[in-house]
């Protein structure tokens, strides 16, 4: 009886620092309707706030925890009225979020360059012994983050409920019109939410550094775990936050302890699934459930730019005719393996364009289907010594089969509980690939990999394996060109535009968006495959989570709804590193910062800016480039 005690309490302690970044989650959604991904990071940033002022100055622990949640809290305010609050006020919800994604991958990339990469942990406020009541141990860690956790959600309420500032916030999260229409500065509240979520982040941060080491991408596992408790909670309820992050802290502890450590966070995902297809809305769905006629976004995509008529062919061919040439002259030493990689990446990054450019859903879990296609081709290949060739068919027959399983699972799901779902799918395939260690090779990975050959033709050098995937991503490019041509591809794009009018207009919007999620699938599969084989190497790290993330900067970064855009993207994100080596460390937090400046600032991603130029150079040669309705 003890043990299961002792097994709730420390489920109870976990689950607090969960319900904790929860909260800022619940906060920001319920007053600007966006998922903000960079939560966690608030925490390693007051943590590591903490630790300076703490260790490296000396300071003692009240006035240092003052100083970490102040600091963090004005640097919150400073990034959010730079960056969140202007993307709120004039970009779609999923521009908004994708957004946040690379806040939370730049904060990301600041603490690896100021922090490093070892772990960093705090000795607890009261001392290492715990409390004994009756044979229990509770540590003295626990009673700080139970009191301050209590007084976080108490202020929060008082705040809310009775303070006119309060009563603007909920406004704002009711009725953003009306409001406005009232003289409540809309900004200013948005701002004010995003200040209080740092704030809370950074508390929750301070007081889970003497529990757990810290290191430079624990915002991620904070951010994914606070966004899995609110999500099972319900997105818009405060009650809901909190219960979800004690429900996830026990859930985990508990298949910890009575299946294995490896697992607990497959059964904390699968719990996540099953509350998604249940209750879409969460535990604690607040106010009325929201109407399927109801438009979802109110702020329209903006126009895609492409380049159409001859000038396209042109670009095109004189692009292929550059490509094709580079193996042929004297490369820097790792280079062509960089573009390799790049044009593998590229396949991926296709796919994901056809579902995020042009169907408008956002998926965070596409690595998911990557790391499917990669480990089922690879372990066809490696154990059972089937050609690369059929692994690689079978392997994306697989993807899509998941496809379509994710896609009937989450019918009724739409916006950001979409989004969250394709994460849980990519983390729950993240987790069985570190846990299945006799199958995957767990966390060392999957070695002696053959390569890729067709016909008894082996493509064993990178020149090869260069000229195979160019021409097999101009094939790709070709036939999902032509086909966004078609009817389909116009229905894609209404639907991304506005499922509504889509729906009106006779599109079968449900059809359509499990078919853009397919193509995506199969062709994250077609890459991972080709990962493989290529490296003849496959861990869990190649297509984690931060996999997607970059993933999807680097489609942003090209353009949206181009196609080829991705491929500028895929190649500059890739040889950045390679290129320069001693700014390598610099990778992350770059990657972030072009995410956002991209998002903000170019929408149009590099290759509509190049057919922007392009048309200014030859106005009357060439036709201008077509702003279509996406």
């Amino acid at each position: 009886m003890s043990a299961f005690i002792q097994i709730v309490i420390g489920g109870l302690l976990q689950g607090g620092v969960f319900a904790i970044v929860a909260l800022g989650f619940s906060l920001v959604y319920r007053v600007t309707n966006v998922v903000n991904l960079s939560q966690g990071a608030f925490c390693v940033l007051g943590a590591m706030g903490m630790y300076y002022f703490q260790v490296e100055f000396g300071w003692p622990i009240l006035p240092a925890a003052l100083a970490a949640v102040a600091a963090s809290t004005a640097f919150g305010v400073l990034v959010g009225a730079v960056t969140f609050v202007p993307a709120v006020s004039r970009l779609p919800g999923s521009s908004a979020l994708v957004l946040t994604a690379g806040l939370l991958t730049f904060f990301i990339g600041v603490t690896l360059v100021v922090w490093g990469n070892q772990p960093y942990a705090l000795p607890p406020f009261s001392g290492e012994a715990p409390f004994v009541i009756g044979g229990v141990r509770v540590p003295t860690q626990g009673v700080w983050l139970a009191a301050v956790a209590g007084a976080l959600i108490v202020g929060l309420w008082l705040l809310l409920a009775k303070t006119a500032l309060g009563r603007a916030l909920r406004a704002c999260a009711e009725n953003p019109l009306a409001a406005r229409l009232m003289g409540i500065d809309l900004p200013r509240m948005m701002l004010l939410s995003f200040a209080l979520a740092g704030l809370i982040g950074a508390a929750g941060g301070v007081l889970v550094a003497p529990i757990m080491s810290l290191q430079f991408d624990t915002g991620q596992f904070f951010t994914i775990s606070g966004f899995v408790a609110v999500a099972i909670g319900g997105m818009a309820s405060f009650a809901g936050s909190i219960v979800g992050g004690l429900l996830l802290g026990v859930a985990e502890q508990f298949a910890a302890f009575y299946v294995s450590s490896v697992f607990a966070n497959t059964l904390a995902l699968l719990l996540l699934l099953v509350v998604l297809i249940v209750r879409p809305a969460g535990l604690f769905a607040s106010g009325p459930a929201r109407r399927s006629d109801v438009r979802d976004d109110a702020r329209i995509h903006r126009a895609v730019v492409r380049l159409e008529g001859r000038g396209a062919i042109a670009f095109a061919l004189a692009l292929v005719a550059v490509l094709a040439l580079l193996p042929l002259l004297p490369l820097p030493g790792g280079l062509l393996s960089s573009l390799v990689i790049a044009l593998i990446l590229f396949v991926a990054v296709l796919g994901l364009d056809v579902l995020m450019g042009y169907a408008g859903q956002v998926s965070l879990g596409h690595a998911g289907f990557m790391a499917v296609g990669g480990y089922a081709a690879a372990i066809l290949a490696t154990s059972y010594g089937w050609p690369p060739l059929a692994a690689t068919f079978v392997a994306l027959v697989l993807s899509v089969v998941c496809a379509l399983v994710l896609a009937a699972a989450t019918q009724r799901l739409r916006g950001h509980y979409l989004a969250l779902a394709t994460l849980a799918f990519g983390l729950l395939v993240d987790s069985l690939a570190v846990g299945l260690v006799d199958l995957t090779g767990g966390p060392s990975g999957l070695v002696g990999i053959p390569a890729f050959e067709v016909a008894g033709f082996a493509f064993d050098t990178q020149a090869r394996m260069y000229y195979l995937v160019l021409a097999l991503s101009v094939v790709l490019v070709v036939l999902l060109e032509g086909g966004m041509r078609l009817g389909f591809g116009r229905a894609l794009k209404a639907v991304r535009s506005d499922q509504l009018a889509a729906a009106a207009l006779g599109v079968d919007v449900g059809r359509h968006k499990v078919i853009a999620l397919c193509i995506s699938a199969a062709l994250a599969s077609l890459s991972g495959s080709l990962y493989a084989f290529n490296f003849h190497f496959l861990s869990p790290e190649i297509v984690s989570t931060t996999r997607s993330f970059e993933m999807i900067a680097m489609l942003v970064l090209g353009g949206e709804g181009t196609l080829i855009g991705g491929f500028f993207g895929s190649v500059v994100l890739t040889l950045l590193p390679t290129l320069v080596q001693d700014l390598a460390v610099y990778k992350t937090a770059v990657e972030g910062a072009i995410l956002v400046v991209i998002v903000l600032l170019m929408p149009e991603g590099l290759f509509g800016r190049i057919a922007l130029w392009l048309a200014r150079l030859a106005p009357r040669r060439a036709r201008r480039p077509t702003g279509a309705v996406p």
